[in-house]
């Protein structure tokens, strides 16, 4: 239960920060969401499952209800709370704007700070060998195949300068410039071999950022970061779950991100090169150990790679000599993700040998580390096998989640798994892929389950007016006391706006489509000012941008510039009084911020429809119908709904905006599910011929 005092500190909180902002008007929903949040956390609604989904859309002020909601118990039952994101610009937001600003004013003192994983830190025992012995240290990475250019060098060098020089904080975000990958590959922080119990390397910068989150209350993470540190057990990156109140924001990307993170892939040809690399390898490593414990591991290690070489060539025989019917994509998938048994019985092989591979390798790299630690073995001598045998173990540890998948029989999770086959000039090759179709199970116990509560908002969680879609993916379905939150947003829709939709003379599925796009366009535009036109395929936008230069219009375009740089312009030639015309896909309809004058007319030529082409997609939908489902109405519109609400998102940012909306699609007249799709965009004002 909420005590009077928690009351009292959130109430004055609240007040402050009214105080503090210029126009500042109550809003109800907020007020809502503050409670409601606050009352989650605290247990009124469930003693154990502490855990509410909030749809809040823009205007809603949902990072100040968060923090406003949840920081205060966070604080005063001593857990940690974590924020995660989905995307970068949110996270600058909340680190940069947000959290100082929530702090000056709030009247609670905290201290917060974002959280990146080792990958985006240096290892500065790296940095110097690299700068030092750079041709010595490229020839150990078997991920680079060709010396530094004099730029990459050049690179290396003002790298190393600024940090010895307390110029830079050693993380790659904070580098002014572009560091290329080639060059941040040789230097970047890795597990294996930069481990805080080494004297050497007491000092990298992911270590010393790492002991500041003791000290921190509030931590800015993305989804990434999480599901690594769920992958680990929990606890070992962050704060244990059960210590910890999470905030995840932009919440509707956790069930993708999550199935990613769950996905393994292998080639063939590429596996069975890199082991023999490996054998070399590990035999320099060996010469190098000088603890007993490591005695004979190096032989069980090569005994087992070979094994597993084997093993592939007979898979990739087989494969050579297999009737799959490839499509256009070289691409075969395995129909209900079911492998034959004659590929199961050699995955079960190639699984246990590449388990006792990475054994081995593990024995030898602990044994090599205690080596260094005891002072048997000098650091520098070290780091490069430690880095190099780390890539080995990354990759047995991938090898071994996909083959042990592949081996999988009666499994109550559905997996998409599929071949794709890769054609060079001189050689082919076969890449195999494996991924979760329903990840919900995954989130349900790594994180739900283990928690001290949760929040998650987004602006479009429901689906059709429900929120049943993201619950199943997310695994909140049927758990018992899940709050599932609608907030009103304070926008006046039908006085801010107007949603015209106008009679057209071709349907959105005949192939005259986009030529009656580039001849109707124009009609819908207004030349002096703000537009955004947002397509459902790259090809249908290119083809109009074709059509409508030759008719002399000037348009941004997605993808022809940087998004910064075609923002940059859009606004630049508004701030002059003339009309800008922005052309983008799907990707341009989330987390594009134009307020005010810098969008008044947005036009949306078609629902965006995703074609489920990619083996994910269709594994999903052949799952769906297995059960007796109809994956377009189960899948494709729901995820077709919340991408048009997103879409239709992009006019509204502020209660002073105002402006237009044409949808070019009579589908949301003519058919049900168009109807339904209607009826859960906001009430804007309709015009409908």
């Amino acid at each position: 239960m909420l005590s009077d005092s928690l009351k009292k500190t959130v109430r004055h909180a609240h007040q402050n920060i009214a105080n503090q902002l210029e126009d500042y008007r109550p809003r109800s929903s907020q007020n809502y969401l503050v409670a409601e949040i606050a009352k989650t956390l605290a247990g009124e609604y469930h003693k154990s499952q502490r855990i509410c989904v909030i749809e809040a859309g823009t205007g809603t002020g949902k990072s100040l209800a968060y923090c406003l909601g949840a920081l205060p118990l966070a604080l005063a039952k001593k857990k940690k709370l974590v924020i995660s994101t989905a995307t970068v610009a949110l996270q600058e937001q909340l680190i940069e704007k947000e959290l100082p600003f929530f702090k000056e004013h709030s009247g609670i003192d905290f201290k917060f700070d974002l959280v990146k994983g080792r990958q985006r830190y240096i290892c500065v025992q790296k940095l110097m060998a690299a700068v030092n012995e750079d041709e010595t240290q490229i020839s150990l990475v078997p991920t680079t195949t060709s010396p530094l250019t004099d730029m990459e060098q050049k690179c290396l060098r003002e790298l190393a300068h600024a940090y010895q020089n307390k110029q830079w904080a050693g993380d790659r975000d904070s580098w002014e410039d572009t560091i290329p990958d080639k060059v941040w590959n040789l230097i970047a922080c890795d597990k294996h071999a930069c481990q805080r119990q080494m004297k050497s390397h007491h000092l990298c910068p992911f270590h010393l950022a790492r002991q500041k989150i003791q000290q921190m209350d509030v931590l800015v993470i993305n989804h990434a970061l999480l599901l690594a540190d769920l992958e680990l057990g929990g606890g070992t990156i962050l704060p244990e779950p059960e210590e910890t109140f999470y905030v995840v924001d932009e919440a509707h990307h956790l069930p993708h991100i999550t199935r990613d993170f769950s996905s393994a892939a292998a080639t063939i040809k590429g596996t069975i090169e890199w082991l023999e690399k490996l054998l070399k390898f590990s035999g320099r490593m060996a010469s190098a150990i000088v603890s007993q414990k490591a005695i004979g591991q190096n032989f069980k290690l090569n005994d087992a790679a070979n094994d597993v070489s084997k093993l592939l060539k007979s898979v990739r025989d087989s494969l050579d000599q297999s009737d799959f019917k490839y499509n256009d994509d070289d691409t075969y998938r395995f129909i209900h993700g079911e492998v034959p048994e004659s590929l199961t019985t050699q995955a079960k092989d190639i699984a246990d040998a590449t388990l006792d591979a990475l054994r081995a390798l593990n024995k030898m790299h602990d044994a090599l580390t205690t080596d260094v630690s005891d002072g048997d073995v000098q650091a520098f001598l070290a780091d490069p096998f430690l880095v190099e045998s780390g890539q080995y173990i990354n990759r047995l540890e991938q090898l071994n989640k996909l083959w042990f998948s592949y081996a999988a029989k009666g499994e109550s999770t559905p997996h998409a798994r599929w071949i794709k086959r890769m054609e060079y000039k001189h050689h082919h090759d076969h890449l195999l892929c494996d991924c979760p179709i329903e990840v919900g199970f995954y989130l349900k116990d790594k994180l739900w389950r283990e928690c001290a509560g949760a929040v998650l908002c987004s602006a479009t969680l429901t689906a059709l007016g429900s929120f049943d879609h993201f619950s199943k993916e997310s695994g909140l379905a049927s758990e018992p006391g899940v709050k599932f939150i609608k907030a009103d947003s304070p926008f006046d829709y039908d006085k801010q706006a107007i949603l015209h939709i106008p009679k057209t003379k071709v349907e959105p599925t005949d192939k005259t489509f986009s030529d009656f796009l580039a001849d109707a366009l124009p009609t819908y535009l207004d030349k002096n000012k703000a537009n955004l036109v947002l397509f459902a395929s790259y090809w249908q936008m290119s083809h109009v941008v074709t059509a409508l230069r030759k008719k002399k219009l000037s348009i941004l375009v997605q993808g022809e510039m940087s998004r910064e740089a075609l923002l940059n312009r859009h606004k630049a030639a508004i701030d002059l009084g003339a009309g800008s015309i922005l052309f983008g896909t799907q990707s341009l309809s989330e987390g594009l911020d134009l307020p005010g004058k810098y969008l008044e007319n947005l036009v949306v030529t078609k629902i965006p429809f995703a074609v489920p082409t990619s083996p994910v997609e269709e594994a999903q939908a052949e799952f769906i119908q297995s059960k007796g489902g109809n994956p377009f109405l189960s899948i494709t519109v729901p995820d077709a709904a919340k991408k048009l609400v997103q879409s239709c998102g992009r006019l509204l940012r502020k209660e002073t905006d105002s402006g237009r909306i044409t949808i070019l699609d009579r589908r949301l007249i003519t058919k049900r599910y168009g109807k339904a799709m209607l009826e859960t965009l906001p009430p804007f004002a309709r015009q409908i011929d």
